[in-house]
């Protein structure tokens, strides 16, 4: 079970929920490579692309991320997604891990659209998420 008590991610989630707030992003890091306690590593403004920049290839971590999209000609959309990233040179026992800590994780940050599995940088292209999101959002009035 990942223990994932600390305040100060439940106070990020809300400020990433908060329309209001600059902040879209939150990244969640093991406190250490052999705890199961995650810490809020980071917070951001910037969108997909500043998130692959803060995510390390040895480590296993969830982003909690605000994506703002046009839905159409007439309309903008916020989504909330959560990432959880492996990256490549990621332990074995880490990894094996990280499915059921998914689950701890989901009962703090609780409103999302799409969970995003990311292995590589590349599987945070924009447009690919973006598609799923439209399709997990219903009614496109553009055929998407």
């Amino acid at each position: 079970m990942a223990d994932v008590s600390d305040a100060k991610i439940a106070e990020a989630y809300e400020e990433v929920r908060n329309d209001k707030a600059e902040t879209t992003w939150l990244l969640l890091d093991y406190e250490s490579d052999r705890s199961d306690k995650l810490v809020l590593t980071q917070t951001g403004t910037g969108g997909l692309e500043e998130i692959k920049d803060v995510l390390q290839d040895g480590r296993a971590s969830f982003v909690y991320a605000r994506v703002k999209y046009s839905n159409d000609k007439e309309s903008q959309r916020e989504k909330f997604i959560l990432i959880v990233w492996i990256g490549p040179s990621c332990k074995v026992m880490r990894k094996a891990k990280i499915s059921v800590h998914t689950a701890d994780v989901k009962q703090v940050l609780r409103v999302l659209s799409i969970e995003v599995a990311a292995r590589e940088k590349d599987d945070l292209n924009e447009e690919p998420i973006v598609k799923r999101l439209r399709k997990a959002g219903g009614a496109s009035y553009d055929g998407v």
